[in-house]
């Protein structure tokens, strides 16, 4: 057991043979690496997990805790069941397909990357915020690229970013001077497991060589001309820091589709969410009813116009999404029955030629 509170175990889970139990560390394709604490091994699913998987959101993802057969003689083991989460990190897979995709699991919390250039993005920020709080991780703001900014420059980022992540931490740092980093840590005490997210770019892989203190990330310099970055990560993987704490390190997304956050809007768009609650009427539109205190805060400056557009339109783009799944979810039910129809009526044949 004191090899598993090495990666981030969690003591008050009970039941479980912690003799067979390992942490994903790594997901490259259909490949995983594993570890007890003590030793690593190269994973794979068994044929009965697989059998079982319904969901995309059944397979491990990096972070995940596993049951497993080990086998030691060739330093490999086979997964073989889920031990359930305490929080993921899911988005709308990337394509055409409606399919949810997990970033990352079991962490306690996200820390949302930014960079301190033109590509600071507040409302990409409130993006990665409601999927954060959906995830049911902590969010952390995290500015990187200090050194490149003068000290107004920083201040005035961090007020525009503040007035949308309300009352959560903002820390800037510089991966160069590593100014801020030991406030950085101090969201990330030994024994607790954060996961980076941000777009290509922004310096997390940078940010987890400095934590290390060894380069094993590949890193590349952004485009001067707009601030964009270059993939460098190319899959999910977790990495034990010196003192104790784990570190994910996850592929730079451009935008993060979202897959589901309607129980967090309230956190993450709470000063829209207090307006609302002092509408004249419950079910204010928002548009020309009289009393409307959103539309009051619209004209006297309390709220501003491109944070309450983002508002509407994450809502929009969530009721989008829903109604995709279900669509999905009601497809898969009549194919479900197709094939258990035709099943029966090959059954039925079977027995009237015997």
């Amino acid at each position: 057991m004191s090899n598993l509170i090495k990666i981030g175990w969690d003591c008050s889970i009970q039941d479980i043979d912690d003799e067979n139990i390992v942490r994903i560390m790594a997901v490259q394709k259909n490949s995983y690496h594993v570890s007890d604490g003590e030793h690593d091994y190269a994973a794979h699913l068994s044929g009965k997990f697989l059998n079982q998987v319904t969901h995309s959101l059944d397979l491990p993802a990096v972070g995940d805790w596993v049951l497993v057969q080990k086998l030691e003689s060739e330093q490999k083991a086979v997964i073989q069941e889920l031990v359930p989460r305490n929080s993921q990190f899911v988005r709308q897979a990337a394509g055409p397909k409606v399919e949810a995709q997990i970033v990352a699991a079991n962490m306690d919390t996200v820390f949302i990357v930014n960079s301190l250039n033109h590509d600071l993005n507040v409302r990409r920020m409130e993006r990665y915020l409601l999927a954060a709080y959906e995830s049911g991780a902590s969010p952390i703001i995290v500015l990187t690229k200090k050194d490149e900014c003068s000290v107004d420059e920083v201040k005035a980022a961090i007020a525009r970013v503040e007035e949308v992540a309300i009352g959560v931490p903002t820390v800037a740092i510089s991966n160069v001077t590593r100014e801020g980093i030991d406030e950085l840590l101090e969201y990330l005490p030994a024994g607790r497991t954060a996961a980076l997210l941000g777009s290509s770019g922004v310096g997390k892989s940078t940010l987890v060589n400095t934590l290390l203190d060894e380069a094993v990330q590949e890193t590349k310099d952004i485009r001067e001309t707009d601030s964009k970055g270059r993939h460098t990560t190319t899959h999910r993987e977790m990495f034990i820091l010196p003192y104790g704490a784990m570190l994910i390190d996850t592929p730079g997304m451009r935008e993060l589709q979202l897959w589901d956050g309607e129980s967090s809007m309230d956190s993450t768009f709470s000063d829209i969410e207090a307006f609302e609650k002092e509408c004249k009427f419950n079910d204010c539109k928002h548009d020309t009813e009289p009393g409307c205190r959103v539309q009051e805060a619209l004209e006297n400056g309390d709220l501003s116009y491109e944070r309450f557009q983002s508002y509407l339109k994450l809502q929009r783009e969530l009721a989008f999404e829903r109604r995709k799944q279900d669509q999905r979810a009601y497809l898969e039910e009549k194919n479900r029955w197709k094939k258990l129809k035709r099943q029966r009526h090959a059954g039925y044949k079977l027995r009237k030629k015997r």
